[in-house]
């Protein structure tokens, strides 16, 4: 993977972008943006970085695919938010980014390739026989926080089977938003459970790797959102599951459901979804309470423990999504990431963790070249 961090001189926006190229094939580019003036207001702060992702499709001769708007205030700033790309897949999550600004985003661009928005706003992405489906916003109007989960995940079923599509067999990424994390998590993952194992995800199958956590929607009733990313054209083989049993359990011990990782081999490259992680062992216990910095340590044991089971490494890494549960860690953790992994690009949002005693979990996704003629490039 290579790094670069692009400053444009008229915004007072940086671009910390990873770009994975080969030889023959298409290049990948994820993208985290962020704003350096904090006292900027926040028509401005929108402005700005709208303004950052068009120079950046100019410079790098790209489109934008995707893009995750972390906010500060959601209710009162969507009218800020803009389809930068009327076909890309836009989210947005009030996750207030902890370097004092009220937006940034991470954005996902790839060179011209053929996608478009169907009639359900699900962006589809077309290339070498692989469709790949990004829906975001999947939310519900039912009363509480279990009805609200069943409802969605029956929505996105129903919106995957409309391309001969399965939750069991296509669905490898999802994120769900609860709001209120420690009162209404407990109800979204036993809705989530009952709802898996009515469509086949059991221990002895197979989840969706996942990230759980704090979120808030534009509309403040919204106790539980989801983004998911699925794809069709996979041949039996090309997705499996990460386990690092050294360091960590099964989820289904302490009572969730998803994946500690999930890979997805191509004829080209690899790409490797790892779910929210936190400072846990292989009993289910947190390590390290209280402290955020050994905490931040074991975490990413963790994830170097799940990256080479994919026989990937931290250099493979594209991205880093860093969530804390209080903000007065960010210093710490921001100074920690400045000098242990310098290059890759990150933000670090206030989000709190599914159990109170995690300060800090991680989520990241990785891509490495491999060839593998069984199976198409990507």
């Amino acid at each position: 993977m290579k790094y670069k961090k692009i400053v444009y001189p008229d915004i007072s926006a940086e671009i910390l972008l990873s770009i994975f190229e080969l030889q023959a094939g298409i290049s990948e580019y994820h993208a985290m943006i962020r704003l350096t003036d904090t006292i900027a207001n926040v028509s401005r702060q929108y402005k700005e970085i709208e303004e950052a992702i068009r120079l950046l499709e100019e410079e790098l001769r790209v489109k934008l695919i995707w893009k995750r708007y972390f906010v500060s205030d959601a209710v009162n700033q969507v009218s800020y938010l803009t389809e930068t790309e009327q076909n890309a897949a836009v989210s947005v999550v009030q996750q207030p980014p902890l370097n004092g600004t009220k937006v940034a985003v991470w954005a996902y661009l790839l060179p011209d390739v053929q996608f478009a928005k169907d009639i359900s706003g699900i962006t589809v992405l077309q290339h070498n026989g692989y469709q790949h489906l990004y829906h975001t916003q999947l939310y519900s109007p039912g009363e509480n926080e279990s009805e609200q989960t069943t409802d969605i995940f029956h929505q996105y079923i129903e919106q995957l089977s409309a391309y001969s599509c399965t939750l069991a067999d296509n669905c490898i990424r999802t994120w769900v938003y609860v709001q209120g994390v420690d009162t209404h998590y407990k109800g979204m993952v036993t809705a989530r459970r009952t709802y898996f194992e009515e469509e086949g995800l059991t221990p002895q199958t197979h989840f969706i790797a996942s990230t759980g956590i704090e979120g808030k929607y534009i509309h403040p009733e919204t106790l539980v959102f989801m983004d998911a990313y699925a794809i069709k054209g996979l041949q039996p083989g090309q997705i499996r599951y990460l386990h690092a049993p050294t360091h960590l359990n099964p989820t289904h011990e302490y009572g969730v459901t998803f994946e500690r990782g999930t890979v997805v081999e191509y004829g080209d490259r690899r790409h490797v979804f790892i779910s929210g992680t936190a400072s846990i062992n292989n009993q289910g216990e947190i390590e390290h309470p209280m402290d955020i910095i050994k905490q931040t340590g074991r975490m990413f044991e963790n994830i170097r423990a799940l990256l080479d089971e994919a026989e990937c490494s931290m250099e493979d890494v594209a991205h880093l999504i860093v969530y804390l549960r209080d903000s007065g860690d960010y210093h710490a953790v921001n100074a920690y990431l400045e000098r242990v992994y310098p290059d890759i690009p990150f933000v670090i949002l206030w989000a709190p963790v599914c159990r109170p005693g995690w300060l800090i979990e991680v989520e990241c996704m990785a891509v490495k070249a491999v060839k593998d003629d069984q199976y198409q490039p990507f």
